[in-house]
């Protein structure tokens, strides 16, 4: 039967959440439980999250119980959740319907006039994040879901009462294709997630598909023009395609007069040739320019005025866990960011040797087997622009090992390296090394900054 989610997220329907403290889930319980739907949760563990649930008054089950779906309308999933968990497996059994995290986001977002949604294989969390500091400083009042925490929201999430909501939107999985756009982002285009898709032009493929779910009229694309893939993705696309670009002044919105001041970026943003914006950002690379100037271009087909985005992107100093500085050992500075494909990581080594640091010393998390497997000989190169690389076993996520891939094996590519067995092995080699002048980096997507926090309490 092929039941439509939004008969199950009215007023007055239960819902419940399977893994209800992750981080686009709780702000989605919170949304639903906003539009009066009758919220109940689960989650494999206590939480900070949890906890504010509990608050608001949604009651939140630990550990997965068969008993837990009993009386709910219908069940929604994060993407990490299967057919053979218990209450998965027992709202199969009594028939009710189970949707995905994503398609419920994607009814949510049907009932706002503007759905900016944030796409890209790097760089999504901090685009999203700028445009949230954009639309805050307009008035604007959007909701907002963000893959990781915001420091002005104290959250990944917010529940505004604007028209419009700002999405960080991510492939794996096709999940954004659940989503409703009416603003697309695409920052960029790059081989990821292969334990998913096939190759480059799958990933291509998911993308063209998340384009073309903009509306025509009205609907826009955003797309970043510095990409060559991202070019391809799009080659042919008939709907609104509004381009941005460090450098090319046939795009439709450039970088100009770009300069810097101890690592800090500050520019001209020019939109279909007329000045739009004077921005100067408190993060640094490259990369966070071409961010800006997405954020930028988001805003200007959303009509914000030029002095939102100024004023937005002046107090944006990163999202957590975005080159976030944790603190200080033996006068080194300790940053954790969550880089994890080399693309990434080149960024940020790129950025921080910049900073005037005397030497940069990356402890890297690996995660997946996949994902290190298939980027082995990247993840090598671009390591070896660390002054010294320390490197933590592979973080396995949903995965096990089956193709013998290990830290130890990069850890022998790269002059100097040193593999740790454990978190608390990294952080006691870190504060080994930690001297005055260097620039100390936990980097990953898994529990590395773990290892950054013990090595602060060290001192």
């Amino acid at each position: 039967m092929n039941r439509n989610i939004e008969d199950y997220i009215r007023p007055g329907a239960r819902a419940h959440l399977v893994g209800v403290g992750g981080v686009s889930m709780a702000p989605l319980a919170e949304v639903l439980k906003g539009k009066g739907v009758d919220i109940t949760g689960s989650d494999m563990r206590e939480s900070e999250t949890v906890e504010r649930l509990r608050s608001l008054g949604i009651p939140v089950t630990i550990g997965h119980l068969p008993g837990s779906v009993e009386g709910a309308g219908c069940v929604i999933r994060t993407a990490a959740v299967h057919d053979d968990n218990p209450e998965i497996a027992a709202a199969l059994r009594a028939g009710i319907p189970v949707f995905e995290r994503a398609q419920a986001w994607g009814a949510i977002m049907g009932h706002y006039k503007n759905a900016l949604c944030v796409a890209g294989t790097h760089g999504k969390t901090t685009t999203t994040s700028m445009c949230t500091h954009i639309f805050l400083a307009a008035g604007r009042d959007p909701s907002v879901m963000i893959g990781g925490t915001l420091p002005i929201l104290g959250a990944g999430h917010r529940v505004g009462h604007g028209d419009t909501i700002i999405a960080e939107s991510c492939e794996y999985c096709n999940s954004f294709l659940s989503f409703a756009p009416t603003v697309a982002v695409i920052l960029n285009v790059e081989a990821d997630h292969l334990d998913f898709f096939q190759d480059l032009k799958d990933i291509e493929n998911s993308f063209r598909k998340f384009a073309e779910l903009v509306p025509a009229p009205g609907g826009h694309v955003v797309a970043n023009w510095d990409n060559t893939n991202v070019r391809e993705t799009l080659e042919g696309f008939q709907k609104s395609c509004f381009t941005f670009s460090l450098t090319d002044r046939m795009a439709h919105c450039w970088a100009d007069n770009l300069t810097w001041d101890r690592g800090l970026p500050s520019f001209d943003v020019i939109a279909m040739g007329e000045k739009y914006a004077h921005v100067s950002l408190r993060v640094g690379g490259i990369h966070n320019v071409s961010n800006a100037l997405a954020a930028a271009a988001a805003a200007y087909v959303l009509e914000v005025p030029g002095e939102a985005v100024e004023e937005g992107l002046a107090c944006f100093t990163g999202a957590g866990r975005r080159f976030e500085k944790k603190g200080s050992c033996h006068g080194a500075d300790v940053y954790d960011d969550y880089a994890h494909h080399p693309d990434e990581l080149r960024a940020l080594l790129t950025m921080a040797k910049t900073l005037g640091y005397q030497r940069v010393v990356c402890a890297f998390q690996p995660h997946t087997y996949t994902r290190t497997a298939a980027f082995f000989d990247d993840f090598v190169e671009v390591l070896k622009l660390a002054d010294v690389a320390v490197l933590a076993e592979i973080y396995a996520a949903r995965e096990t090992d089956t193709l013998g891939m290990s830290s130890r094996r990069l850890a022998e590519q790269i002059p100097g390296a040193v593999c740790c067995g454990s978190l608390e092995e990294v952080a006691s080699q870190l504060a080994a090394l930690a001297q005055p002048g260097d620039l100390i980096l936990t980097v990953g997507a898994g529990d590395i900054y773990l290892a950054g926090e013990a090595l602060v309490r060290k001192g």
